[in-house]
């Protein structure tokens, strides 16, 4: 059994712990309340009064001390630890009201042994509602968990053969027919097949799949046979890290929450002190302790901070698994109440607002082109920059040129040697470094960018050979979520390494008007900071150059699609590539922080209204626990109406 399915389990014990309490907490809790009813409420006298007492004080016995006895135990430690919780006044409470009938038997005290027993009732009920209603909170990491194939076919020699998911290994050919899940994260290396990763990713269209392209396992293959090579296993697929995400998410604090956590702290020991000056003061001003007792244990009962404690955690809970659901994972909780300050939107042009698939456009030489593009995809095929392997893929070439002294030049481009003569592949700044005039190729270079064509430029020893150039188109939906951004208030930049024409030309495109060019990967971080002087920024970067200023930015949003050093640095991830998924989970975000807000005061006004209420003797204990009870549900229900949100 893994992580995830521990944490699941474990859940389902807590449910079935509190309704296994609830069933025999209500066999004698049923009987007491019938006997409180008939011979307090309408004072009937079914039998003496002494026989009455001791039924009370004997079918509360289990209610309190086999049903309620953890939360007695847990109540109690705080008294001799000094660390107070929720349960210490309830505790403190119910022993203090079941101990009124032993002296009410000797006619000391008035009864409220049953009221006790209601107490412990009631409260048991409460936190099984309430488990039941955590347990539907966290439903969407168990849909998760479920979407994980059982079995795998995987192809040992010429033979197929079915074996469990465990026992898949790295390397292992897979087969997936039409209709069946993939189990695994993989590469196809033969078939061809639309695939259905809305369950993954929240995209809603397939996805095309051939050879090289990369599968995610869980998704269903859709109308081709695919075999796949298996590339991660276990608890380093994209499925289990997302169910981690998710689940870190939901275990994470908002800074609000510190406050809700101070204030628990220190409210416990007040209750408990006005509690006593209550009794004390009622005593004094009555002369009758048996009713002084009964405020006192109403204040203890109803100011039980438990819904203020639940209040930030089950909205987080509830908006995470949501956010799950739609591909959108929530890192950082406090990233939730930093995004209703976000001023600044900044983008990352590769593989955030452009596809991230760069292709050869235009070649032009002066020399024989075969010749240019064997020299330039030589010296290309030892970088990993995505320009390089667009550049690579349009060679084409069986063998490569020995290149030596190889050389990445960030953020500018490239250098080695073939042969006796030196090259340099890269941007205008690089050449100018060097001092190469672009004579002759000017107006080239100028009218390539202009069009929004990353321009590469090739010398040979410092002379220039010719250009290449690569257009990455932009997504489909970056405009829109571009445009939905600016209409909510939000200024949209885009910061990328080109050159001021070709990022305008690509800006323009997206919808962007204000453009940040001709930086640096190391100095992404320092833009940033520039900007935050102005107001909040939120960040979205897809790849390794990225992390710094994802980390930088006061939110940062990483795209799922691009490196795991992106994904591990940003507050929220989003698991589709699509920039939609920036809008939807700013909203998510808002609505989130909105039910956090909406819970607490929910919380906080209870304790105003009610404190006073019991103090003033209005509330009969079985009422005040009632309140205390119903303020919980309160809080859960209005956390779950989240769900119905459309963002």
């Amino acid at each position: 059994m893994n992580h995830e399915e521990h944490e699941m389990q474990q859940e389902d014990e807590e449910i079935n712990f509190w309704k296994n309490k609830l069933i025999g907490t209500w066999i004698f809790g049923i009987p007491i309340m019938l006997l409180m009813i008939i011979t307090r409420i309408f004072q009937i006298e079914i039998v003496n009064e002494t026989i009455t007492l001791t039924l009370f004080l004997i079918l509360g016995f289990p209610v309190i001390f086999i049903f309620g006895f953890s939360t007695i135990k847990s109540g109690l430690r705080g008294f001799y630890t000094f660390y107070f919780n929720m349960d210490s006044l309830i505790a403190l409470g119910t022993l203090i009201a079941y101990a009124t009938g032993i002296f009410a038997l000797f006619g000391i005290l008035d009864d409220y042994s049953g009221v006790a027993a209601a107490i412990m009732s009631i409260f048991i009920t409460g936190k099984y509602i309430e488990s039941r209603a955590k347990g539907r909170a966290t439903k969407e990491i168990k849909k998760l968990l479920e979407l994980g194939a059982k079995k795998a076919r995987i192809l040992r020699g010429k033979e197929e053969i079915e074996i469990p998911i465990e026992e898949v290994k790295i390397g292992d050919i897979l087969i997936i027919k039409p209709g069946e899940k993939i189990p695994t994260d993989g590469i196809v290396i033969r078939g061809a097949s639309a695939v259905d990763e809305s369950m993954v990713t929240g995209e809603s269209m397939p996805t095309e799949k051939t050879i090289k392209s990369n599968v995610i396992g869980a998704t269903i293959n859709q109308d081709g046979i695919l075999y796949i090579k298996a590339t991660k296993i276990g608890k380093d697929t994209f499925l289990a890290h997302i169910i981690k995400l998710v689940e870190e998410a939901q275990g994470t604090k908002v800074p609000i929450q510190r406050l809700a956590d101070k204030v628990t702290s220190i409210f416990v020991p007040i209750i408990l002190i006005l509690a006593l000056l209550s009794v004390i003061g009622w005593f004094l001003f009555t002369n009758d302790l048996s009713k002084a007792i009964g405020i006192g244990v109403a204040v203890l009962v109803i100011a039980c901070p438990c819904s203020l404690g639940l209040a930030v955690p089950i909205s987080l809970t509830v908006g995470s698994g949501m956010g799950a659901r739609r591909g959108i994972l929530i890192r950082k909780g406090e990233a939730i109440q930093t995004m209703k300050e976000i001023k600044f939107v900044v983008f990352d042009k590769t593989g955030t607002i452009t596809k991230g698939k760069p292709e050869v456009v235009d070649i032009y030489t002066k020399i024989k082109e075969q010749t240019f593009l064997e020299i330039t995809a030589s010296l290309e095929k030892l970088s990993e920059h995505p320009i390089a392997k667009a550049i690579v893929n349009k060679a084409n070439l069986k063998n490569y040129k020995t290149v030596k002294k190889f050389k990445i030049l960030r953020g500018r481009g490239l250098e080695g040697s073939i042969g006796n003569k030196n090259y340099l592949i890269g941007n205008r700044t690089l050449m100018n470094e060097n001092k190469i005039s672009l004579k002759g190729y000017e107006e080239k270079i100028t009218g390539y960018e202009n069009d929004g064509k990353t321009t590469m430029i090739v010398a040979e020893n410092k002379k220039i050979i010719g250009i290449i150039t690569v257009a990455d188109a932009i997504k489909d939906d970056s405009k829109i979520a571009i445009e939905a951004l600016q209409r909510r208030g939000y200024k949209t930049i885009m910061i990328t390494g080109d050159n001021e024409n070709t990022a305008k030309a690509i800006a323009k495109q997206a919808g962007i008007s204000k453009v940040i060019a001709n930086v640096l990967p190391e100095d992404k971080a320092k833009e940033i900071e520039k900007l935050q002087q102005y107001g909040m920024v939120a960040f979205v970067g897809d790849g390794i150059n990225d992390a710094p200023a994802l980390k930088q930015s006061n939110v940062g949003i990483a795209m799922g699609t691009g490196t795991d050093i992106a994904i591990e640095s940003g507050d929220l991830v989003l698991a589709r590539g699509s920039l939609i998924g920036v809008v939807q989970a700013i909203n998510l975000s808002k609505e989130t922080f909105k039910k956090i807000k909406q819970n607490l005061f929910w919380a906080f006004a209870y304790n105003v209204i009610a404190i006073p209420l019991a103090l003033s003797g209005l509330l009969h204990p079985v009422v005040a626990e009632a309140a205390m009870a119903l303020s919980s549900i309160t809080v859960v229900v209005n956390a779950n109406l989240l769900r119905g949100k459309k963002i």
